[in-house]
Order: C-alpha cells, then structure tokens, then sequence
C-alpha cells in the first residue's frame, strides 16, 4: 500500500509539459556548466583531452536535471524494466552523445600512442651532434650562476623578511625563473597574496614588486613598481593568469606560465601556446607563445617570440621529447626488445646563459647503464635548438658524490652540476653548501675522468686548481692554462671582508683593471703599499667586455721576500652578509667573491 501511494504522489513532483522540462533542463545545466568552466578552464579544443570531460560532466549534469524534472514518473508495476525504459525515454539523445565521448576518447589515445606513431614521436625533437670545445664558448666567472633554486629562493624570502611593510601582506612565489637579465645570470619571482583576505584589501593596488636573485654575487633585490601588478596565479578572479588566457583565447592551449621580466625590468607572464602535433592527444610540443603584461593583463600571441624571452620551452618538455627521439630511434619494438642505440636522458637538469640565451642542460646515458653518460643535451630554451655532444663520462650523481668526497671532513652537500667548457674540457662545475643552504666551496669534476676534482673557495681558486691537476694528468698542458702575467707600480690599493676573508684589490699604474688577491693564499698583500713595484698572475680577459675586476693568484712584490701562507680559522661571515659592500664599490666583483 505504501509503495502504491508514494507511486501515485511521484508524478506530481515532475512538471507535466515536455517543452518546460527540457528547457529548464538547458537553463541548469549551461548555468551550471559555465561555472564549471570558470573554474576547470578547459580549452574549447577538440585536441584537448579537458574537453571531452567537460562535455562528459556537461551531459551527467542534464541527465539528473532531467530525471529531477520528470518526477520519476513511471508505472509502478513495470519493477525494474520499466525504470530502465523511463531512463531511456529522458536521456537516450545524452546517453547516445555521452558513448560517443567516451569512443572517441579511446579512439584518440590509441591513435596517438607511440606503438603505432614511433616515427612521429621519434621526430619530434631535431638533435644535432656537435663538437663541444668549439662551439661551446669558455665563459667569464661574472656568467657563471653560484646558486641553485633552492638557495635562490632562501634568499630571496629572506630579502623580503626584511621589509616590514610587505612581508606582512605578501609572500615569495614558489618558481624562480632563470633568465638573462642585462647580461647577467638571474632568477626572477613575482610576490603572491598572502590570503583572500589580503587579496582583497590588495587588489586595487596589485602585487607591488617582484624579486630578483642575481645568481653571480648571490645578492637579492626587492623591485618596487611604479603600478603593481594586476594579473598573477594568486588572482582567485577574473585577472587570475589561466583565467585570463582562457576568456582571451578560447580555442588556445596553455603550457605552465613563466614570470619573466624584459630588459627594463618590466613584468610579463610568458605563456607558451601548446599543440598536439600527433593524432588527437599525442605528441606535446610548442607553437609560439602569448605575453601577456603582467599590470595591464595586454595579451599579444607571438609565433617568433621576441629575443628578450628566455623561456619557452619547458626543460621537462624537452626530455620528454628527447627520451622519445633516444628510445624510438630505432622502432618502437627495438625500444622493449634488444635496445640497440636506445638512449634517454639522466634525471635532473641545470641552466647555463649562452650568447643571451639560457639553455637547458641534461645528461644522456644508454638504457643499459646507470654508472655512466655517453654525451649531453645543451638546448635553447626560447627555440629549441638542441644539440647532443658525445662526453663519454660520470653521471651527474658520481660526480656530486666525487665532490662532497673532496670535502667530506666538512660535511658540505652538493647541489647538482652545471657544465662548463674549461680548457677545452666538459667539466661538472658544482657548488658545495653548508647545513644552513650556504653555498661555502665550489668544485669542478671532469665528465670523462671524475677522479680529477678541483676545489677552492673561489671560483678562481676552484678553476686554478682544477686545471693544474688536468695538465698532471696529460689532459692538457701547462701552457693552456688560463693565467697570464703583468708587471708595473701599485697606484691604488682597496680592500674588502668577504666570507671572513680579506681581499685586497690592487690597481697598477696606467690600468683601468683591478687586481683581486686573497690575503689568505697571498699574505705578501698584507703589506703591500702605494709605490710599490709588483708582478701579479692573473686570469685573463675573456669575452667581449672587459672585465673591471680580474683574479689574482699570485702577488710577488720586488725587492722583497713572500711570507708563508696564513693559516687562518673556519669563515664566520657569509658572503650574503658581507659582498654588497664589495660589489657596491666594485662592479663586477661578484665574479671573485665566495658564495654564500
């Protein structure tokens, strides 16, 4: 009797009209979708996998309005045949449209798998070979980035402890991006809304600086802005970064955004446009990108992005496309069977600038073997250019362990290597930090033969060191090393505490360069005066630009005797604290300072 009744009671829940029905069923369902949209931004693509769910949830959303509506309005005696038909009879056009999704989907992802498109995938990165002394330049100490991301981001929320008016509403991104800015190695952040609450008493004026760790002198830089910044990921709205995109191109596929900032050091969101390049989902690459002005939310799509940009291309992109190019090189059956000639990148990467591009780095090692590499990628990051140079050697890992085994005493980490042509030679270049994130020492590992490790707490000291050892073990001469040697009277001496050091800065008559010597390797500075007649060994002048500040190695002052070496206590200074006094008064000085 009871299930008679609520039976009869059904019907009147359901609106009788069939025209009402569905159209109130279109009204919630599109209400209803366009904040699902607003929220999951899906590109309005057919190569966008996001889509077909957003469809998929489209018509679960319609199919429940309809059986809402309808009341459930069915004969009671029909049991469970008859629920099915009444299903049938509200959602069979949904239902029909909702298997279609589902087939092509499936049919999309078998299309686009590597079994069946191994050349296609194999073909999506172009790797050149190439011959590594000659065309990877040796390049000055005032290039070379001291830091990893880690100790970019330690100093860079460290810098922004420092100023009470914004540390209190704002927070450090997470993402440093490491671009050429005005010829120097850089990592650049934009600040972040602290909560919704400091959003909102925020957002008129935006986000009003970014944060810029020059990765040679280690130094952190607050950059207020003139305007703040309107549009970032931390925007919950409309001028949140993937929200504006979606609203201004619709159709487009995104890529991760990456905060740059161009040569005047104003802020853009670079947003490389992604494409699908085989079958419906497979084969990920790059087609242009969007900048989009990070204060006035401007949008501009470039298929040939301007020169400034550092960052297009992602470096996990370009070892996904490598791994392809290095497993399918010989077939896709190959790649599971017998192997041969199948190569795929090591795990980690690093950035080194190159003729004001950056470029990715990454080790490549053979299937087989876990101990060793064959060669490495160096690829430009804004083009894609990427050439494989053959290196048989160490691993980036046996190379870190050689270099904290220099060091083991002192219990220094290594961060992972950045590789360097240093007399003609590929060399690990690695930074050894303290328990507290501070970069302390520096090494450099040859790749073919890891045992020859150079140490020093300079990067001239580390370069010295390391070199004399290469011409020990045959690898090169003597000769080739980069020291050279100059004579004349002192006219100006400066100095200057860096990591509990003193440097000594010694101009000579007739010279525009100064001379930095470490009072620790060369105490005959101590004593140094005005006047005096000197003979100095020194790094030379590399690249273009002369460099206003060169490493001394050794100072022999005429007429008298060099003392012995001074034997002096573990640094207690960090280089943080004491090197912008020394870079303030020497442009240029980041290149011979220790780290911190």
């Amino acid at each position: 009797m009871k299930k008679e009744l609520f039976m009869e009671k059904s019907p009147r829940r359901g609106l009788k009209n069939k025209a009402s029905r569905i159209l109130i069923n279109i009204l919630v369902t599109l209400v209803l979708g366009l904040l699902y949209f607003y929220v999951s931004l899906p590109a309005i693509n057919l190569h966008d996998s996001n889509f077909y769910g957003f469809f998929f949830v489209l018509c679960i959303i319609y199919v429940v309005c309809a059986l809402i509506t309808s009341g459930f309005h069915m004969d009671a005696s029909g049991g469970i045949k008859e629920y099915f038909r009444f299903i049938k009879s509200q959602c069979l056009p949904i239902g029909i449209l909702m298997l279609l999704l589902i087939v092509i989907a499936i049919l999309g992802t078998v299309i686009s798998m590597p079994i069946f498109r191994a050349a296609s995938y194999r073909d999506l990165l172009t790797v050149e070979n190439g011959d590594f002394a000659a065309e990877v330049e040796e390049i000055s100490f005032d290039q070379i980035p001291m830091l990893d991301e880690q100790s970019a981001q330690r100093l860079g929320d460290r810098k922004l402890g420092e100023l009470s008016d914004m540390v209190s509403q704002f927070e450090v991104a997470d993402d440093y991006t490491q671009i050429n800015y005005q010829g120097r190695p850089v990592r650049v952040t934009p600040l972040n809304y602290g909560d919704l609450i400091k959003w909102f008493n925020n957002r008129s004026q935006g986000l009003p600086a970014y944060i810029i760790v020059d990765m040679v002198s280690q130094e952190a830089e607050v950059v207020r802005l003139p305007e703040g910044m309107k549009y970032s990921p931390s925007e919950p709205l409309n001028r949140n970064v993937m929200r504006h995109l979606r609203f201004t191109y619709p159709t487009y596929m995104f890529s991760t955004p990456t905060f740059e900032i161009d040569e005047s050091g104003h802020p853009y969101w670079v947003c490389p446009k992604l494409e699908m390049t085989i079958g419906l989902f497979g084969g990920r690459d790059i087609d242009g990108a969007v900048l989009m002005d990070a204060v006035t939310g401007e949008c501009e799509y470039y298929e040939d992005v301007p020169t400034w940009v550092d960052r297009v291309y992602l470096a996990s992109l370009i070892m996904e496309q490598y791994d392809y190019h290095g497993t399918l090189v010989n077939g896709f059956i190959n790649s599971i069977f017998g192997q041969r000639d199948v190569t795929h990148t090591t795990e980690g990467f690093n950035y080194i600038a190159l003729s004001d591009d950056v470029y990715m780095y990454t080790g490549v090692t053979s299937v087989g073997s876990d101990q060793s590499n064959v060669g490495f990628l160096l690829s430009n990051q804004r083009t894609k250019e990427t050439k494989y140079y053959k290196a048989p050697g160490a691993t980036e890992q046996s190379a870190m362990a050689s270099a904290q085994g220099k060091v083991q005493h002192l219990q220094y980490q290594a961060t992972f290597p950045l590789l360097l042509n240093i007399s003609g030679q590929p060399t690990y270049f690695i930074a050894l930090k303290d328990a507290a994130q501070l970069v302390k020492m520096y090494a450099m590992v040859n790749v073919s033969q890891y045992q020859i490790v150079g140490i020093g707490n300079t990067v001239a000291e580390c370069e010295k060191d390391y070199i004399l050892q290469l011409a020990e073990n045959n690898i090169t001469t003597p000769e080739v090393l980069p020291e050279t040697t100059i004579s004349g009277a002192v006219e100006e001496i400066l100095s200057a505490v860096l990591d509990g050091n003193t440097y000594y800065f010694v101009r000579l008559e007739g010279e525009d360069v100064y001379y930095s010597l470490s009072a620790l390797d060369n105490p005959a500075a101590v004593i140094l005066k005005v006047g005096d007649s000197v003979t100095i060994d020194h790094a030379p002048q590399t690249g273009e630009e002369v460099n206003p500040i060169l490493n001394g190695y050794s100072l022999t002052i005429d007429g008298k005797a060099t003392p012995d070496p001074i034997v002096s206590p573990e640094p207690a200074v960090s280089a943080t604290e004491a090197a912008p006094d020394a870079s303030s008064a020497f442009p240029g000085a980041a290149s011979v300072v220790p780290a911190a």
